[in-house]
């Protein structure tokens, strides 16, 4: 079984996530760049869901919501989140924690318009989180905002964009026999600068 060593790793977090990511690709796994986001109220009260990452550089991670939904009112007013990538396959799994803040409305921008269209529509017609009477609505909202933007472009909603979680802690996690877990985790210091510990599994 594959083991996780200090000296296996890269001395930047970043670049071991997307080596870790490139190999969740390479091993053919649905989805590989699927995500749990972990979020909770200014009370603590916690909530957790699947989402898409879109972007990782040395910034942190990104993904797109409607701000209106759940995870982003609790962004808002809580900006922490955790993420957790888990690839089966390859018995790999890595934790994220950090500070979550609104990426740019040009970066929102862009990546609003590289999706296909009736992606465009559905965050337009949607009330993300809201409570809807039936599925009728929901569908009759969708040809309503399809019909209204027949033939032009459709402009990002200002209550849609992104979240960037830049980690102040990464960990990397690989199974082992008897459960005897490699866990190593890279923790950010004052300077931005990472140090890396190893944890009990």
């Amino acid at each position: 079984m594959t083991e996780l060593s200090e000296v296996d790793l890269d001395s930047d977090p970043i670049r071991q996530f997307s080596k870790w990511l490139a190999d969740a690709v390479a091993a053919g796994i649905a989805a590989p760049e699927a995500m749990t986001v972990a979020t909770a109220t200014r009370e603590g009260l916690p909530s957790a869901r699947m989402v898409l990452l879109k972007g990782v550089d040395q910034r942190g991670f990104v993904f797109f919501t409607n701000f209106d939904s759940q995870k982003g009112r609790e962004l808002a007013e809580n900006p922490r989140a955790a993420l957790v990538f888990y690839w089966p396959a390859l018995a790999r799994q890595v934790r994220v924690v950090g500070t979550v803040a609104v990426v740019p409305d040009d970066e929102s921008d862009r990546y609003f318009h590289s999706r296909p269209r009736d992606s465009q529509i559905s965050a337009v017609a949607s009330w993300q989180s809201s409570v809807i009477s039936d599925r009728a609505f929901l569908e009759k909202r969708y040809r309503q905002v399809e019909a209204s933007y027949s033939g032009v472009e459709i402009p990002r909603p200002s209550y849609w964009g992104g979240f960037r979680v830049a980690p102040e802690s990464i960990e990397f996690w690989q199974s082992r026999l008897s459960r005897l877990h490699d866990r190593l985790r890279y923790f950010r210091q004052s300077d931005d600068s990472w140090i890396v510990e190893r944890l009990s599994p």
